[in-house]
């Protein structure tokens, strides 16, 4: 509830922006994504419908005095298979500032961490997303301020402070630095206190297009403590036609289970240019305490963005 008052408040904020210059056309958008997908987990064999963060926002921008553009977002979850007891659930909401310096915000988003992976993960937001099995960090922090820089030559850094609002609780700490360009992408993120206090997680991230075949790779070490473990990930999508995609994704991690290990085959083809229906299977296996888990997913969806 907290969360859907702070989506509130960004929007009581809008007028406060129009008084101070011109107020842009908002933009309305969403994404409508829904799977229908058989389950082998262990002995349990059944068939549901899935909605995979299916979307709605609004965002928009306001030209401020001394060369400012106040900027503003609110976007929600949507619950589309009827699961859960909410049809809303809060996703990335800020209002802030932008110039030549870079941009501020404040509010409730992804961490610059999270932010990293760009899109080497191919089955995000499916059964195959790598917060499944290979990390425990894809994480979208409360109570946020984050500074990211201008693009310089195609280097950009983000600093987002997680404020704890805890006497004797330190602040969360995401950062990254990134460089990109049309057919490379490569990045370093790093977390302190953000999953946790005494948490510090390193990633690194890679991703190169060659012609049609794309190539992403991820490699994670998260700490605790005296204790480490790693996690790693590499994609390949191969543009077969103007329409059809094929994903292939591996990746092994103790971060989350002992031994865990992943393999993801998918294919999506394109109705328009924001709409495509799509196919997946995923395989996890993993330890969890003495029982060896296995577990086998393979659904079709449709994904319709406005």
């Amino acid at each position: 509830m907290n969360k859907i008052l702070h989506s509130l408040a960004v929007v009581s904020l809008m007028p406060v922006f129009a008084n101070a210059g011109e107020l842009n056309q908002p933009q309305f958008y969403g994404k409508a994504n829904l799977s229908w997908q058989y389950v082998s987990e262990n002995d349990d064999n059944y068939t549901e419908l899935v909605s995979n963060a299916s979307r709605l926002g609004v965002k928009g921008s306001v030209s401020l005095d001394s060369g400012l553009t106040g900027i503003y977002q609110v976007e929600v979850e949507v619950d589309e298979d009827g699961d859960s007891d909410d049809l809303f659930k809060q996703r990335n909401t800020y209002i802030g500032v932008e110039g030549e310096f870079g941009e501020f915000i404040a509010g409730y988003f992804d961490t610059p961490l999270k932010q990293a992976q760009k899109k080497v993960d191919l089955f995000n937001d499916l059964e195959g997303d790598i917060k499944s099995v290979i990390t425990r960090s894809e994480n979208r922090g409360e109570n946020s301020v984050q500074y990211t820089s201008p693009d310089f030559s195609g280097f950009k850094a983000k600093v987002n402070v997680l404020n704890s609002e805890e006497e004797n609780v330190e602040n969360g700490v995401s950062s990254s630095l990134s460089y990109e360009q049309e057919n490379v992408y490569v990045a370093v993120a790093y977390d302190s206190n953000v999953e946790g206090e005494n948490i510090n997680v390193l990633r690194v991230v890679g991703q190169f297009t060659f012609g049609p075949v794309q190539l992403g790779a991820l490699f994670e070490r998260d700490e605790q403590n005296d204790n480490s473990e790693d996690g790693s990930l590499v994609s390949v999508m191969f543009k077969a036609s103007d329409k059809t995609f094929i994903k292939l994704q591996a990746g092994e991690s103790d971060i989350l289970h002992q031994d865990a290990v992943t393999s993801n085959v998918g294919v999506d083809y394109k109705l328009s240019k924001k709409s495509k229906v799509f196919a997946y299977l995923t395989h996890e296996e993993y330890e969890n305490g003495n029982l060896d888990v296995e577990n086998d997913y393979a659904g079709v969806g449709l994904e319709i963005k406005f």
